[in-house]
């Protein structure tokens, strides 16, 4: 199998939250802003890159002050991204740093808002994305989710 190079981004508010994403065209799917990563590119630059077209947040905004992976998952049966058969995210948690004025990619996003981390369901997310969820939960956050 082959997987495709990914990046995911949590961002924690000083009060402990954690943004959520809608995604676009797929009412109640909310999840962490992520994207692939280019060939010339470290897992950092792409991050950087996804964060500020995902979201609008420069570097500037954020701190990162831990990563994780890589986590994989594969496509539903018969999907194929880029040659790829599933992908394999690096996770990076972040900060917030100031003031951080959130604006989704309306392309990418329909919404966005802020959760105790504990507050997640995962019915949310893909059933194909559940268990890098879970995994993502358990080692963030030391949460388990069902």
């Amino acid at each position: 199998m082959k997987f495709r190079r990914n990046v995911a981004f949590i961002l924690t508010r000083a009060d402990g939250d954690i943004l959520l994403c809608e995604r676009s065209g797929y009412r109640n799917s909310w999840q962490f802003p992520q994207g692939g990563a280019l060939a010339t590119e470290t897992d950092l630059e792409a991050l950087r890159r996804e964060v500020e077209e995902e979201i609008s947040l420069r570097p500037s905004a954020y701190r990162i002050v831990a990563e994780r992976g890589p986590y994989r998952y594969v496509f539903r049966r018969g999907f194929r991204k880029e040659g790829c058969d599933g992908q394999e995210q690096r996770y990076f948690l972040a900060e917030c740093v100031g003031d951080s004025q959130i604006v989704v990619d309306k392309k990418e996003f329909s919404a966005f808002r802020w959760i105790r981390p504990d507050a997640f369901l995962i019915d949310w997310v893909p059933p194909i994305k559940r268990d890098v969820y879970r995994q993502v939960f358990r080692d963030f956050f030391d949460i388990q989710l069902p």
